[in-house]
């Protein structure tokens, strides 16, 4: 195997860990800066320049229940966006505009 060929199977790899490009470094032994050069590097054949976004239902919380569940969002390059599960359906639509 090349090194090219192996740094795109960490890619892959990295892409259906869901982690963190930090975290997946750290536990693999690899230079983050390194990771970050080879991203730009080998585009991946799944790999867009906008999120991905699949279509959610979002259903307010009864007026006397506390959300406790969070939105997680799952941006390109390993950022993710955690948001309280009680906000407007309509400020996340907006956001989610804003990112696409």
């Amino acid at each position: 195997m090349t090194i090219q060929e192996r740094n795109i199977e960490h890619l892959k790899a990295w892409q259906e860990s869901g982690l963190t490009q930090a975290v997946y470094c750290q536990q693999h032994g690899l230079n983050p800066k390194s990771f970050s050069r080879w991203f730009k590097t080998y585009p991946l054949p799944n790999q867009s320049a906008k999120p991905l976004l699949m279509p959610v239902e979002i259903k307010p919380a009864a007026a006397n229940m506390p959300a406790t569940e969070s939105i997680w969002l799952r941006l390109p390059k390993g950022h993710t966006l955690e948001l309280s599960g009680n906000i407007s359906p309509r400020w996340l639509a907006e956001l989610l505009q804003c990112l696409g």
